[in-house]
């Protein structure tokens, strides 16, 4: 099988291969990055439609490759890939959080979400069901130490930001930057901590029946 990755953020790619690697290796992997999506969404505030198109244009590229399933890694960007998964249909094409929404909120109903990226704070607690209560938490500053190649002071902020969510069930990290940071906020918190690119592989290797 081959998978497409999809990314806006060049801090993407090496969680999702780690997962890949741990619970599906036989997966061949073809990875895009355009790190302008995210800058560009940053400065306006909001998705446009010219968004959209480029989100449709990256993803025709991949499924001309002979992708047999999508997955996206930026997860600030729900109804540009929404676009995608109806326009590619029936190939499965995932958001970067649903899978983890889905796994977390089968056993809890009071869950923090934790981000590095306003953006995905504001655009993710809609993906949630009206059932759960969600605790929103930013790690400020985190991403600017990450791309500043900090990732000690990364890494504290996303834990310092997981102190937040203690009357929490379960917490979930937001993206797939702060997944490996999943051990360290488990160990803080004593919580539950469900991460976007293991969720993910998982769904898309039952779903591809792999």
């Amino acid at each position: 099988m081959r998978i497409a990755l999809i990314h806006a953020l060049r801090h993407s790619p090496p969680p999702v291969e780690a997962a890949f690697a741990r619970l599906w290796p036989e997966a061949r992997l073809m990875s895009l990055l355009d790190t302008s999506l995210a800058a560009d969404l940053a400065e306006a505030g909001a998705l446009t439609p010219a968004m959209t198109e480029r989100f449709l244009t990256l993803s025709r590229y991949a499924a001309g490759t002979g992708a047999d399933g999508i997955l996206f890694t930026c997860s600030a960007f729900g109804p540009c890939i929404e676009a995608v998964a109806a326009a590619l249909a029936p190939m499965p094409v995932f958001k970067p959080n649903e899978a983890m929404i889905e796994e977390a909120v089968a056993g809890h109903r009071r869950l923090g979400l934790l981000s590095s990226f306003q953006p995905t704070l504001d655009s993710m607690p809609a993906e949630f069901p009206e059932s759960v209560t969600l605790k929103l938490s930013l790690a400020r500053g985190a991403l600017a130490a990450l791309d500043g190649g900090d990732v000690a002071e990364h890494d504290r902020l996303v834990v310092a930001a997981a102190a937040e969510l203690g009357d929490c069930e379960a917490i979930c990290l937001a993206q797939f930057s702060l997944a490996h940071c999943a051990e360290a906020v488990a160990a803080l918190t004593g919580k539950p901590v469900y991460t976007t690119p293991d969720s993910a592989v998982r769904k898309m290797r039952r779903l591809l029946g792999a």
